[in-house]
């Protein structure tokens, strides 16, 4: 396959408190989309964009700690549904895969939303739905699989493509990673041996972005597994419709990461909206990966042994299956409390009193 242009958006947004002002957000990423696509393609087409987590919707109801099944019937989304046919009629415009985000309802679980990422071809159909496993816990009000972990292997049954989807298309195999899943290598790990060789990782906030968390975290994921990371961070955040004065509140450090750890695109401004651009070359990555002898590293993975790491329940599951998620004083006391007191107790954290 010839090298191609990869987009990751780096795009304002306007807090939502009704579907319907999604539409808003919309038209300026339609502006954005084609902004860049012109301007990154004069070298290489652009096959591949990337809409940062939040774009469609801002965080309104992690902000202002809203009642979960509120948002749930006013302000979250159908994937596929209007929206995503909107992103769709984009990626027919402009012959692009997009990869993007939005909270999101589940036909199986009414009264509930989840954080989702989506990946759309282009004919306009969505090829990919991947539930965040991992939410900015003490705030984000998303339910996640592990929250509902015995209806979810119900539905969708125990393995990797339950928790870590990979769609294969003519430009590569693409998963998904938000956001604070990143935090996490084994979220990169299950993509990787799932098959994933480009991975969506958007976005992040500052303090974290400008103190290097973000970009220690993309790099090293797309290093231990080989696998480019996508990764834009949102431009400046208008709190709600009608606010005057946006705040830069992600910090900008928007990048793309090859499979061996090196960016080959990068914004590190934040304050507005602008993109982020770098070269895929997916037959450079397979051939590293079969023909290297040390630094593919997953064919080395001593499983057996691993396993023992992860035989020791942690984070409670179903934690969500028969209630609505908590507002963030009741998750304060009723999980980082306990979880903090629990792992001094297992003797893995010595007490900081």
């Amino acid at each position: 396959m010839d090298p191609y242009s990869a987009v990751g958006l780096v795009s304002t947004v306007r807090g939502i408190k009704k579907r319907a002002e999604i539409q808003r957000n919309l038209n300026h990423l339609a502006d954005l989309v084609a902004a860049s696509n012109w301007l990154s393609g004069l070298d290489l087409p652009v096959k591949l964009m990337a809409i940062p987590e939040g774009a469609l919707q801002g965080f309104t109801d992690e902000v202002f700690d809203l009642d979960h099944e509120r948002y749930a019937d006013e302000c979250a989304i159908d994937v596929p549904g209007e929206e995503t046919a909107f992103l769709g009629q984009l990626a027919q415009h402009w012959k692009v895969y997009i990869m993007a985000q939005a909270k999101a309802r589940h036909p199986e679980f009414p009264k509930r939303f989840f954080n989702v990422g989506f990946i759309i071809d282009p004919t306009g159909a969505v090829i990919l739905r991947h539930h965040k496993l991992a939410p900015l816990f003490p705030v984000e009000h998303s339910v996640t699989p592990y929250d509902v972990f015995d209806r979810w292997i119900e539905l969708y049954g125990y393995s990797l493509d339950a928790f870590y989807p990979v769609v294969s298309t003519p430009i590569g195999r693409l998963g998904i990673m938000m956001a604070n899943e990143g935090s996490y290598p084994e979220n990169a790990r299950g993509l990787a041996l799932n098959g994933a060789e480009i991975v969506y990782r958007a976005a992040y906030p500052h303090p974290h972005t400008g103190n290097d968390f973000f970009e220690i975290q993309n790099r090293a994921r797309a290093l231990d597994n080989n696998f480019y990371v996508i990764a834009p961070n949102l431009g400046t955040y208008y709190l709600d419709q009608d606010a005057e004065i946006p705040i830069d509140t992600f910090g900008g450090h928007s990048m793309i990461v090859d499979y061996k750890g090196q960016m080959v695109g990068q914004h590190k401004y934040g304050g507005g909206s602008s993109y982020v651009a770098g070269t895929i070359n997916l037959d450079a990555l397979r051939k590293f990966r079969t023909q290297a002898r040390w630094d593919n590293w997953a064919k080395d993975l001593q499983t057996e042994q691993y396993r023992l790491i992860y035989e020791r329940n942690i984070y409670p599951k179903n934690l969500y299956l028969n209630t609505a998620p908590y507002t963030h004083e009741q998750y304060q006391e009723r999980v980082i409390e306990p979880q903090i007191a629990r792992m001094v107790e297992m003797g893995i954290w010595e007490s900081g009193d």
